[in-house]
């Protein structure tokens, strides 16, 4: 997901912190039950009543219990959805629907797999960032779904846990001239009188979050990509009429992207179904439904002023879809690669230097929560900005060659499954052969805030050497203090320079920088690894010489 609120002033870096949802909400969301069940396919049926703004669904959920002592599956699905009739392996049974739980009892329980059958109908509730629009643009009639995080179950039954993830198969019924469109491949379009039914299906395993249904008056255009591996993927987009050729302008980049990201990462995991974008009417952004991501209509200008949006959405089907997010405390490994792979593919068409620019456009102090537990709001821009900068830094202290190898062996390890930050954490141990407990726990799990750094300097000559000792002093009060390696140039006004390199283990360090010349600066990060602000102390010498001046 990219959240943007001033697209005229910036496409990217003006992400305020706007509060969605919080986690602490996930508390009451999810029952131990939800952890002991393994949900392996959802068939789902949809007609969209425009009209009515209200649909009817039959969902045909298959899974297995992992628990063999429960006698009771907990899903999550929203009470004013009612349900008309629910059947657990072809038989009527007792259940409570309250709220935004859906608790079914096995009591007659003979095996450890389940199919359950419900059918149901209601207008469903948008919540969250809008989990289920009706709207009408033009004069033609809209509908589409933004469940992340949680409120995939407005919509259908579900466990919504992010890291159940299961295969899938939806039909979407609407009117005849309607096009609908989901995740996976269209398997078949089927005339019912005057409505139209689009069957997709969902091959590879899928969050529930990333489910999505859109259906309106759309037109498509294609292109053909071919991945390192020579498999063909369809690129589908849809759009509305009016930006139809501001689209072709725009998302012509697309294969571009994905040529670097698979250069970088792997081949695209989604190869057998497709790559869609469909236009939709969220104002906020874009959000990477997987296959299918979903763009706001502001974000389609055939300027190509937008392409971190594109980038950003193209990097989560490996950051986000395809490996996905163990818990929500997680998400910043969603957001904070794809924030760091949009700095990655600057780098690989340009420079490094666009590399640098890209992440000091994302600079910013997040003084009152640490990243794995980012406070009452989720998607505020620390999770993108401060998670970029985190693997920046880690770049930095394993080394390119690891660093590279570590994104392409976690991509492979964790395609088409889930993972923390603790396996991110254990797979960079063992690639870079190095203890990272340090590491982790200042950027992610406990340090709040970055690292606000003070030096000053003093030079002397002994005999033919000029030694000079820099002194630093961390001021920053969120965290105790910072353990980092730490680049340092020096310079002369006639062009010589030496470059030293150094590890801080103190709130207060003097190096001693030995060199055959004077210095007359001192550059402190030369190369920009570090996520901090660097200033000069102000010496009572400063100040005499600012008063003289």
């Amino acid at each position: 997901m990219i959240i943007i609120f001033n697209p005229v002033k910036s496409a990217i870096q003006d992400r305020s912190d706007y509060g969605f949802v919080a986690v602490p909400e996930f508390d009451n969301y999810f029952t131990d039950n939800q952890y002991n069940i393994d949900i392996l396919s959802y068939d789902l049926s949809i007609e969209l009543l425009t009209d009515e703004e209200e649909i009817t669904g039959e969902a045909v959920i298959s899974g297995v219990y992992k628990d063999s002592s429960l006698k009771q599956i907990d899903l999550n699905f929203y009470d004013n959805m009612e349900i008309n009739s629910l059947l657990l392996n072809d038989m009527a049974v007792e259940y409570i629907h309250d709220d935004f739980k859906l608790s079914i009892f096995d009591d007659n329980k003979t095996t450890e797999e389940f199919v359950i059958e419900i059918s149901y109908s209601g207008a469903p509730q948008s919540l969250g960032m809008g989990s289920f629009n009706f709207e009408e643009k033009n004069g033609s009639k809209y509908v589409y779904t933004l469940s992340e995080p949680v409120y995939a179950s407005t919509w259908f039954p579900c466990n919504d846990l992010p890291d159940d993830k299961a295969v899938g198969y939806i039909r979407i019924k609407n009117d005849s001239a309607a096009v609908s469109i989901s995740n996976g491949v269209l398997d078949n379009i089927e005339i019912d009188g005057d409505k139209k039914i689009y069957s997709w299906k969902i091959l590879n395993p899928i969050s529930t979050y990333l489910i999505a249904i859109y259906s309106g008056n759309y037109k498509k255009f294609s292109q053909q990509y071919t991945t390192i591996n020579n498999n063909i993927v369809n690129f589908d987009y849809y759009v509305t009429p009016e930006n139809y050729k501001k689209a072709q302008v725009d998302f012509s980049i697309h294969p571009k992207i994905f040529k670097v990201f698979e250069e970088l990462f792997g081949e695209y995991a989604f190869a057998n179904e497709k790559y869609s974008v469909v236009e939709f009417f969220w104002k906020y952004g874009a959000m990477e439904h997987q296959t299918v991501t979903g763009m706001g209509s502001r974000f389609i200008g055939g300027k190509n002023f937008f392409k971190e949006i594109y980038i950003h959405e193209v990097a989560h089907h490996w950051w986000g879809n395809a490996v996905g997010p163990k818990t929500w405390k997680d998400v910043w490994m969603n957001e904070g690669f794809t924030t760091y792979s949009e700095a990655l593919y600057w780098e690989k068409v340009s420079s490094r230097s666009a590399l640098i620019s890209t992440l000091q456009s994302k600079f910013r102090d997040y003084p009152n929560y640490s990243l794995y537990s980012p406070g009452p709001n989720m998607f505020g821009s620390m999770i993108y900005n401060k998670g970029a900068w985190v693997l920046h830094m880690l770049r930095r202290e394993i080394g390119d060659e690891n660093f590279f190898k570590l994104l392409r062996n976690y991509f492979n390890t964790y395609k088409y499954k889930n993972a923390s930050t603790d396996d991110f954490k254990t797979l960079a141990e063992k690639v870079s052969d190095k203890d990272l407990s340090t590491f982790f726990n200042q950027w992610v799990y406990f340090g709040k805030g970055l690292i606000i750094l003070e030096y000053n300097f003093e030079t002397m000559k002994e005999n033919n050497q000029y030694l000079t000792d820099l002194k630093l002093t961390q001021l920053h009060e969120e965290y105790s203090e910072y353990k980092f390696p730490l680049d340092v140039k020096i310079k002369s006004n006639s062009g010589k320079t030496k470059s030293f390199d150094f590890y801080i283990t103190s709130y207060d360090t003097v190096l001693t920088l030995a060199a055959d010349f004077k210095p007359d600066e001192i550059v402190i990060d030369p190369d920009n690894w570090l996520m901090a602000i660097i200033s000069k102390a102000i010496t009572d010498t400063d100040h005499q010489e600012e008063l003289n001046n």
